[in-house]
């Protein structure tokens, strides 16, 4: 009898490395990875039209498709973390000076409202520095992967024929979240953002989450081990990582190496799977997302997770 093969989604990075290459190996069916150049594009495929079996997934593309019954159940396997202190930049003649002279101000984002980057730095701008987000227009540059979502009223589309970057750089926008523009006269926000980020993982415990894995609720019906199996795959792959990582042997560490380096000895693991050693981060995500409307009706944090893996720590 042949083994069940699932076609799956998820961007090389250190953590899923040994899954990816063989080195960790399923035991009764087979990962056929799918390569996706530019990842948003798989989740798209994956939230309209459950393209793939298994994917990566943004946090808060989940939350929001998780309201709207797409027929995908998330696993507590949160692959992507970041800092998000750095995301918002501004351009320095607009006269902004702190957080809060964001209010009354236009603002960009990159690609859609629903974008966890955007969750994350609108949260923290909100909660650290007191800024009322309804006071902002937000100024998309591209739509969402959830078709039905509606965003507030104070979230607009870029203009036809605009530039985000170019709309930062001549003053169209006052800042924006999510852009790579460099340039003399734009910086970022916060000052010295990835140590007020550190400062903020010390403080309130929480590195903040961008993704975690989804799987069709029909494999997860078909099979009902392979929620706990898959755990399991990426929790071995994630322990070889951090092996590697604690040890110096990473011989070009990337950005994303560092700032885990920079977490692991104030959480003793930057890369916690499991609900309850992410209590803390995903409650929080999920105020963010109320508060900004990402999603619209109270959540218990256990029933965004398959059943299998609720009890699952790795």
């Amino acid at each position: 009898m042949s083994r069940p093969v699932y076609t799956t989604v998820t961007r090389t990075q250190g953590n899923n490395h040994a899954l990816k290459e063989g080195i960790v190996k399923p035991n009764g069916f087979d990962l056929e990875f799918i390569d996706m150049p530019v990842l948003v594009h798989g989740f798209r495929k994956m939230v309209r039209n459950l393209e793939f079996d298994i994917s990566e997934m943004a946090a808060t593309t989940y939350l929001c498709a998780h309201e709207h019954g797409v027929k995908f159940t998330a696993l507590p396997i949160f692959l992507v973390r970041d800092f998000h202190h750095k995301a918002i930049r501004y351009n320095v003649n607009s006269g902004i000076k702190t957080p809060q002279d964001l209010m009354g101000r236009r603002v960009g984002v990159n690609r859609g409202y629903t974008v966890t980057t955007g969750v994350w730095a609108r949260g923290f701008l909100q909660s650290e520095h007191g800024v009322d987000l309804n006071k902002i227009t937000w100024v998309l540059s591209g739509d969402e992967h959830v078709a039905d979502y509606q965003p507030p009223a104070n979230v607009v589309p870029i203009e036809d024929g605009k530039d985000m970057e170019a709309m930062l750089m001549s003053g169209e926008l006052d800042a924006a979240i999510g852009v790579a523009v460099e340039h003399e006269n734009i910086r970022t926000l916060i000052d010295q953002p990835f140590d007020a980020a550190v400062a903020a993982v010390r403080h309130q415990g929480i590195y903040p989450i961008n993704h975690l894995m989804v799987v069709r609720d029909e494999v997860l019906e078909q099979n009902p081990d392979i929620a706990a199996e898959l755990f399991d795959l990426f929790v071995r792959s994630k322990q070889l990582y951090l092996e590697t990582l604690r040890n110096g042997g990473i011989a070009a560490p990337t950005k994303i190496d560092q700032i885990h380096a920079a977490v692991d000895p104030i959480l003793g693991d930057p890369l916690p799977y499991g609900i309850e050693s992410n209590r803390l981060v995903l409650e929080t995500l999920v105020k963010h997302a109320r508060d900004q409307n990402i999603i619209t009706k109270p959540v218990e944090i256990d029933t965004l997770f398959a059943p299998a893996c609720r009890d699952l720590n790795g």
